[in-house]
């Protein structure tokens, strides 16, 4: 059973770090900035592929440290990502994680995560996200790739039309979303 609470987080308010600096760093960079260019990433490792270099020399809120992890590192930190492939590492930002209490997700551990990276679908304002409980990530990108060829591109449009209804709409919550709900009836069955 899935038990996994979906969320999606103000990233540009939050401050991550990335321990690691090969190709699976790279993608998790990828990853993040592709969602949110702004968030705040300091990423650490004894080696920095030149791909990682360049890449966190594009936003100016990312830093990087080319040296061992240490345990001042996880000052001010929320969410920590374990790129890095080294079991004694893992485990010991496990136990971290259980002190300190920030979130943790290991690269190919689901055992050690607190959350993981799924699949995302950004079309203008709309974002969905993919996940298969960290058992198939690969399945998550197919389907990812599936969802942004088959969106049209009047989602966008359809949003901001809706949104600017919901401004207009005057009367309370049930009301408003009686309105809404009829509104948006055909888009179920087209």
């Amino acid at each position: 059973m899935n038990t996994l609470f979906p969320i999606f987080l103000k990233s540009d308010q939050l401050n991550f770090l990335i321990v690691g600096g090969g190709n699976v760093a790279l993608e998790k960079l990828h990853f993040l900035f592709k969602s949110s260019p702004q968030t705040k990433v300091d990423l650490v490792a004894e080696k920095i592929l030149p791909e990682v270099f360049e890449l966190l020399n594009k936003f100016p809120d990312a830093k990087m440290y080319e040296r061992s992890f240490t345990i001042e590192d996880l000052t001010d930190k929320h969410l920590v990502i374990a790129a890095a492939n080294n079991v004694s590492l893992n485990t010991y930002l496990r136990e971290l994680a259980n002190k300190y209490k920030f979130l943790l997700n290991v690269a190919d551990k689901p055992e050690y995560c607190d959350f993981y990276l799924g699949g995302i679908v950004t079309k203008g304002d709309l974002k969905i996200g993919i996940s298969t409980n960290g058992k198939a990530p690969i399945l998550a990108k197919r389907l990812r790739e599936t969802f942004e060829e088959i969106l049209p591109p009047s989602i966008e449009e359809t949003i901001a039309s809706t949104h600017l209804l919901r401004k207009k709409l005057h009367g309370n919550f049930e009301e408003k979303l009686k309105v809404l709900n009829e509104l948006t009836k055909e888009l179920k069955a087209g």
